[in-house]
C-alpha cells in the first residue's frame, strides 16, 4: 500500500484572532505487483494536481514473505515459498527515487519493519491497514471488520479480478472515489459466462485448498478470507451474465447519506 499527502497551511485573521487551517490532499493506493507501480504512481500524482510542494509518503502493509511458510491445514502441513513483497517494495522505492517530484518518506512500515511470526513460525504483517485523517495528514494503523467496508464489496472484488482482461484499465489503478462529485463509483466490468463454471468448481475446494490456491500469503490471511472467496463465487454462479450487474455497461454509483449510509444512485 502506498499513501501520498500534499499539505499546505493557510493563515488569516478572523476578528483579530489568527487561525491556522491545515488542508491536505490525499491519495491512497493498493499495489500488488511491480508492473503497476510506475503507472500507478504517475496516476496518483495526476489526481493530486500540479502543486510542486513536497509530498509526505507513507509505505505501509507489505511484510517479509520471502521465507518458507508452514501452512497447517486439515491435510497436515505444507511448505509454500513466497516472495512478493521484496521486489514490489524495491520497485516502489526505485520509482520514488527517479521521480522529479519532491517528497518526504514519513513511514516505511514494510518488509522486516512490518513482520512478526505466529506460533507456527509463519510470517505475518504487524500492520495490515491504516486510516488517514484528511484534516491533519496523520496516519494511524487500524483494522477493519466486515461491517466497515465500502458498498458493493463483492462486486468490487470481482471488478478487481476481471480488470486484468479489460484493456481500458491495463497498467492502471482502479479508481473508486470521485472527489469532484463526492461519490463512490465502481467502473463497469464484463465477464464470460464460463466464469460461473469456474466459480462452481472452485467452490468445491476445501477451506485449506482455497487458502493454498487463491492466496499469495495463505498463512497471513484474515479469518474471513475463505468466506469472502465463497461469497464471490456464489455471486458469479447466480449472476453469470454481467449485464445484470452493470446494465448498459454503466458504473454503479453511490453517495453517502446524512446518516452515514451508502445510497445507490445508479
Amino acid at each position: 500500500m502506498c499513501g501520498c499527502c500534499n499539505s499546505q497551511q493557510q493563515d488569516w485573521n478572523v476578528s483579530e484572532m489568527k487561525r491556522v487551517f491545515y488542508l491536505a490532499l490525499t491519495s491512497v493506493s493498493h499495489m500488488d505487483f511491480p508492473k503497476i507501480v510506475e503507472g500507478g504512481f504517475r496516476q496518483m500524482l495526476e489526481l493530486l494536481g500540479d502543486d510542486n510542494a513536497p509530498f509526505d509518503v507513507h509505505l505501509i502493509g507489505g511484510f517479509d514473505d520471502s521465507s518458507t511458510k508452514v501452512v497447517h491445514s486439515s491435510g497436515g502441513k505444507r511448505n509454500k515459498q513466497e516472495g512478493y513483497s521484496h521486489p514490489l517494495c524495491c520497485k516502489i522505492v526505485e520509482v520514488l527515487h527517479k521521480s522529479e517530484q519532491q517528497f518526504h518518506l514519513r513511514t516505511f512500515c514494510v518488509l522486516g519493519n512490518n513482520t512478526t511470526t505466529d506460533s507456527y513460525g509463519n510470517a505475518r504483517p504487524i500492520v495490515g491497514g491504516f486510516v488517514i485523517q484528511t484534516s491533519s495528514g496523520v496516519v494511524t494503523p487500524t483494522s477493519f471488520d466486515m461491517a466497515s467496508r465500502c458498498p458493493d464489496e463483492i462486486v468490487r472484488r470481482i471488478r478487481v479480478s476481471v480488470s486484468s482482461y479489460d484493456p481500458s484499465w491495463k497498467g492502471k489503478l482502479l479508481e473508486t472515489y470521485d472527489t469532484h462529485t463526492d461519490t463512490f463509483q465502481i467502473a463497469p466490468a464484463c465477464w464470460m459466462p464460463d466464469w460461473a463454471e469456474i466459480a462452481s468448481s472452485l467452490n468445491e475446494l476445501s477451506d485449506s485448498e482455497i487458502l493454498l490456491q487463491c492466496s499469495t500469503s495463505p498463512a497471513a490471511e484474515p479469518p474471513h478470507f475463505v468466506e469472502t472467496e465463497r461469497r464471490i463465487w456464489k455471486y458469479l454462479i447466480e449472476n453469470p451474465d454481467w449485464e445484470n450487474t452493470f446494465p448498459k455497461y454503466k458504473p454503479r454509483v453511490f453517495h453517502l447519506t446524512s446518516d452515514g449510509r451508502w445510497s445507490r444512485h445508479s
